[in-house]
């Protein structure tokens, strides 16, 4: 299999778009979720949780809200570098904040799911329940991922990845 024949410029800018395409997949999830946390505060429900729920509750909106502003950290970025010529860079810092708006993703989901779970089932089979969707999200988000990566060092001449191609830029400058 040939390798991409794109400069350094081209790769930032499939990258961006690539990312952006990510972003707002996710990001749509986030609002819709944290659009629903947010209005329970004005349910006669919310009134009947314990301070135990509650507190999770409130973990788990502030969650919701920091996974929003990670998750639209990427396009303030791109506004405020633009024409600085440090699309590279950027691409780079929009791609860890989305990682932690995924991570904030799944705590917002977990502590939403453990609040209501506990007034399903009872404190002890939620935290089972909720662990075992934190495992089911951990397989299909970062398992995949592993196995390729595994399989994609594993081939004799494979390409280093953008990372490990930046790192070996900065060892040799």
């Amino acid at each position: 299999m040939g390798q991409r024949r794109e400069t350094c410029d081209e790769r930032a800018d499939r990258l961006w778009v690539e990312l952006m395409h990510e972003a707002r997949t996710v990001l749509t999830a986030v609002q819709l979720l944290l659009a629903f946390l947010l209005a329970v505060v004005f349910t006669p429900a919310y009134g009947r949780l314990n301070d135990t729920d509650r507190l999770l509750y409130l973990v788990c909106v502030l969650c919701g809200a920091a996974a929003m502003a990670a998750l639209t950290g990427p396009v303030a970025l791109h506004r405020l570098v633009t024409g600085l010529e440090l699309k590279p860079e950027a691409v780079a810092w929009a791609s860890r904040l989305v990682a932690v708006g995924l991570a904030l993703l799944l705590g917002m989901t977990s502590l939403g799911l453990l609040v209501v779970l506990r007034q399903i089932t009872g404190a002890a089979p939620a935290v089972v329940l909720d662990a075992t969707l934190v495992l089911w999200c951990v397989a299909c988000w970062i398992a995949p991922a592993l196995v390729l990566r595994h399989r994609h060092r594993a081939r004799p001449g494979a390409p280093s990845s953008a990372t490990g191609d930046r790192l070996a830029a900065r060892r040799r400058g």
